[in-house]
């Protein structure tokens, strides 16, 4: 701090250096107390700040605290404007003097005079308490919500037995039932789904609400993906303009593009796949200054030639952002004429492709690439099982004709990638992963566990080698790039990681920048061991969540220093982005990136993330109502299963046969008081310190299954088999009365960056 001369007050910037290095708790008082201004200098300061606000050098914070400018105070007003895919909430403040954009605020629910607030949504203005958490990003809590925006409600309309209407939420954070007048119904009945509209007041000491609209009969299988699709807001139909540009569309000519269809390419793909979006190809490379080299080819759908730059496709394309998957059915982010026809890379069809040639040295290195447009005729469509059944020695009619010329190389060729990927080293973290199949009446019919192919490993080391080759090509004509980023965990997630780490005498890299082989070491060590799930799970959740920007800040998990998706355009506008800025740079047409595209990259950058986290959030919703239903037969069985979260209400487990997950609460571990022990990720009984930890195995009991909201209870068992504990009966949600479960799901979730074996290509 400067010094300041006898009898004057300090300097405007060495009170800016003072807030700086004291944010959220500097005022005048403070101000004046560290540059020893007496009473006679203290209207005097008050001036200057007066005028320093004014002109914009420092905003006001909460009483007569000050902070800089760009910078927010301690305590914000902000508003929600989106939820993360694990459910938590991000704000932007409600009033911004600094340059750019508002910084996003990553805030957490706190609690206020001892009781734990409410649901908060979007549309919701509250109280934060925040600090900075990065150059433009801030984190925080809740501490109080001053204008709750209340949205209308799905739900379970059911009939009580004195005749009126309730309206059971399907949505979990909601812990109230409305009460539905008979004149508030409107055309529903009971057992149907319905969005109702709440209204002010009390009625019987409920929330009353009026029916706006039927979804469908609740009892239907299909109505479960209906539900997630209503409440997460995913776009289902397409305009009327678009559905007429898609119906206009023509196959390509060879003219003015690489003639590739003489070259056996295929696509690879998981056998259910309703839309190809790339083909492969690989053979040696004939240069004899590469030996033991390889050429490869990735042809992926020419999209941007159908989807143009602001026609009414486009504007669909964007407002999607991405196809979502559910269990029964796919939302596509184009019309079913382009996504599931000319713009899929049929086998035996000609088809518009955006090629790039990889040219790869014998260590897998690459040394060059190429990108064209062409046009190509897929040799063979086969599924991941089909290709490795036949690498393996026991190929079937579709693969056999394939296998010398086209399959060989390709595993050949993958052998060399493969090197070059160990020399990375991404991460290599491991999940389990289930396949869900689904029956006849539109419900699941079982749930297997999904295994790992080397074929899936093939296919996306190709993909990644085309997205950092994109990436590449964008940067080196200094053109725009939708970057896929992926930034390194955080300080804090690391240090508590370091900390849990120690407890099973294991010892993460401190004191260096770290990287994926830090992380990988750990794992390695307890491959094989009773702590390897559990240290996986930990070490999964230290991560940070990838997401699309137009600055390259790198991809942590895959270890590259530049990374862009380029090879889904079917069911990704980010890939859209990056095929119109390759035909830019590249002269390859007419329809390339737009200047109102450039202008808007950081905004696309931030709706195209917020979508996909939207996407996944409501797949997931929709996994746990089928898996819900699935289970509602169950109830009363008893299962093996695995401690997947822990808090002070009790555990989360995961069944080790399906997959399902579900909530043991703490009233059924027996009669010993309970304490979570956050830093090992435990709970601990108080008297006989017995410990419920992340990762251990149990056995449980299904107590209920409740389809509508997709949630689970299980009671943890005894040795013997017995429930350690006993619940109240008559609670609301008990088995057979169709009540919602009064209980969270943890925040849980994989980075898109882990491997995902029901789709190797969503990295």
């Amino acid at each position: 701090m400067a010094k300041k001369p006898k009898g004057s007050l300090p300097s405007k910037q060495d009170i800016l250096r003072f807030i700086a290095d004291n944010p959220g708790n500097v005022g005048k008082r403070e101000i004046a107390k560290a540059f020893k201004i007496g009473p006679a200098d203290r209207v005097a300061l008050k001036a200057l700040l007066r005028e320093m606000k004014r002109e914009g050098e420092v905003t006001p914070a909460q009483g007569q605290r000050v902070t800089p400018k760009g910078m927010l105070p301690e305590f914000c007003l902000a508003d929600i404007v989106r939820l993360t895919r694990d459910g938590d909430l991000v704000a932007k403040p409600v009033e911004w003097t600094g340059e750019g954009d508002p910084p996003q605020i990553d805030l957490s629910i706190g609690a206020t005079r001892g009781r734990e607030l409410g649901a908060v949504g979007i549309g919701d203005r509250v109280l934060a308490k925040i600090r900075q958490a990065g150059s433009h990003r801030y984190q925080g809590r809740v501490v109080r919500v001053l204008e709750s925006r209340e949205q209308p409600v799905l739900g379970l309309l059911y009939a009580t037995d004195d005749g009126s209407f309730m309206l059971q939420p399907t949505d979990r954070k909601i812990r109230h039932e409305y009460v539905v007048a008979a004149d508030h119904t409107g055309n529903a009945k009971a057992g149907q789904l319905v969005v109702a509209e709440p209204l002010a007041g009390r009625r019987f000491g409920q929330r009353p609400a009026r029916v706006t609209e039927v979804v469908g009969d609740a009892a239907d299988p299909r109505a479960l993906s209906l539900i997630a699709i209503h409440t997460h807001g995913i776009p289902t139909a397409f305009s009327a303009e678009a559905e007429m540009e898609a119906a206009k569309a023509k196959a390509v000519t060879a003219k003015d593009r690489e003639d590739l269809r003489k070259v056996p390419l295929i696509t690879i793909d998981p056998e259910d796949a309703r839309d190809h979006d790339d083909a492969v190809f690989a053979e040696p490379d004939d240069d004899p200054n590469n030996p033991g080299g390889w050429h490869a080819i990735v042809a992926i759908a020419d999209v941007a030639h159908y989807v143009r730059p602001n026609s009414a496709l486009d504007r669909e394309a964007r407002t999607r952002g991405n196809s979502t998957y559910f269990p029964d059915r796919v939302v596509p982010m184009l019309p079913e004429t382009l996504s599931a026809d000319l713009c899929s890379l049929m086998d035996g069809k000609d088809r518009a492709a955006l090629a790039v040639h990889l040219w790869f040295d014998a260590d897998g290195n690459k040394r060059r690439h190429r990108f064209c447009r062409a046009i190509i005729r897929v040799a063979a469509g086969l599924h991941y099982a089909q290709v490795q059944q036949a690498i393996d020695g026991h190929p079937d009619d579709a693969s056999d004709r394939w296998l010398e010329g086209v399959l060989k190389p390709l595993y050949a060729c993958h052998a060399a990638l493969n090197k070059a990927r160990a020399a990375r080293q991404p991460l290599s973290i491991t999940s389990a992963e289930r396949r869900v199949m689904i029956g006849s009446d539109g419900g699941i019919a079982a749930i297997r566990p999904r295994e790992h192919l080397l074929a899936h490993q093939v296919i996306e080391d190709y993909m990644i080698a085309a997205n950092v080759a994109a990436a590449e090509e964008l940067e080196k004509h200094r053109q725009p790039c939708m970057y896929r980023v992926h930034e390194p965990p955080s300080p804090d997630k690391v240090d508590s990681t370091r900390r849990f780490l120690e407890t099973l005498d294991l010892r993460l890299a401190k004191g260096q920048v770290l990287r994926p082989q830090h992380f990988n070491r750990v794992l390695e060590m307890v491959k094989g061991s009773e702590h390897e799930r559990l240290v996986n799970t930990v070490v999964l959740r230290t991560q940070m969540q990838a997401y699309y920007s137009a600055k390259n800040q790198g991809h942590f998990g895959l270890n590259l220093s530049r990374y862009a998706h380029f090879t889904s355009p079917i069911r990704r506008y980010s890939d859209v982005l990056v095929h119109r800025g390759l035909v830019s740079a590249l002269g390859l047409g007419n329809d390339g990136l737009t200047d109102p595209d450039r202008a808007a990259f950081d905004n696309i950058a931030e709706h195209i993330s917020f979508t996909e986290r939207r996407s996944m959030l409501a797949e997931r919703d929709a996994m746990d109502r089928f898996v819900a239903a699935f289970m509602a037969e169950h109830v009363g069985a008893d299962f093996s299963a695995h401690i997947t979260s822990v808090n002070r209400f009790g555990l989360f487990v995961e069944l080790d046969e399906t997959g399902a997950d579900g909530f043991v609460p703490m009233s059924s571990l027996g009669d010993d008081f309970y304490q979570h022990d956050e830093a090992r990720h435990a709970l601990v009984g108080r008297r006989t310190n017995k410990r419920y930890r992340l990762g251990d195995a149990v056995a449980v009991r299904l107590m209920e299954a409740t389809p509508v909201t997709g949630g689970l209870r299980f009671d943890l068992l005894s040795r013997e088999g017995t429930p350690l504990g006993s619940h109240r009966s008559g609670t609301r949600g008990a088995p057979g009365r169709g009540g919602k479960p009064n209980f969270k799901k943890p925040k849980q979730g994989r980075p898109s960056h882990i491997k995902n074996t029901r789709n190797p290509k969503k990295r």
